[in-house]
């Protein structure tokens, strides 16, 4: 008798539009359902991901351990987006960004309520779990 092996599909549970429902760390759903946002670390040689990899591109290991993206990043770059993907048009306009953390960098969107004439290079903002009225759950960036 054979057993049928169970799918780990816990990721199409993120973003607007989830575009795969299977990967190597589903666990980030699960911090994310915590109200945490986390990365993973190559235990190995130290590389940090965000978005989290379950293998180490630069030593090829698979030994990984999670972190928690904490504490405050500065905005590094950003865009006003005025045109979207397919899934995404009942959101515009939206801001896109990368937060500087120092060892990582961290891209995402910026909270809708964030004024756009707060917007500016530099600005603290912390990454934040967020659910989304579908139920879905995503993180975004708001003032630190």
């Amino acid at each position: 008798m054979s057993k049928k092996k169970e799918i780990d599909d816990r990721f199409k549970k993120f973003g607007t539009v989830s575009y795969t429902s299977l990967t190597k760390v589903n666990d980030f759903i699960d911090y994310l359902e915590e109200g945490k946002v986390m990365g993973t670390r190559c235990v190995d040689c130290g590389m940090v991901f965000f978005p989290p990899r379950a293998d180490c591109y630069k030593c090829f290991s698979s030994n990984i351990e999670w972190f928690e993206v904490s504490g405050k990043g500065r905005l590094e770059a950003y865009s006003k987006l005025k045109y979207a993907p397919v899934g995404f048009e009942d959101d515009l306009p939206y801001f896109i960004a990368v937060l500087d953390y120092g060892d990582y960098k961290v891209f995402g969107r910026i909270a809708s309520n964030v004024p756009d004439e707060e917007i500016k290079l530099g600005l603290e903002m912390k990454t934040v779990a967020n659910k989304l009225p579908s139920g879905q759950l995503n993180y975004v960036f708001k003032k630190a």
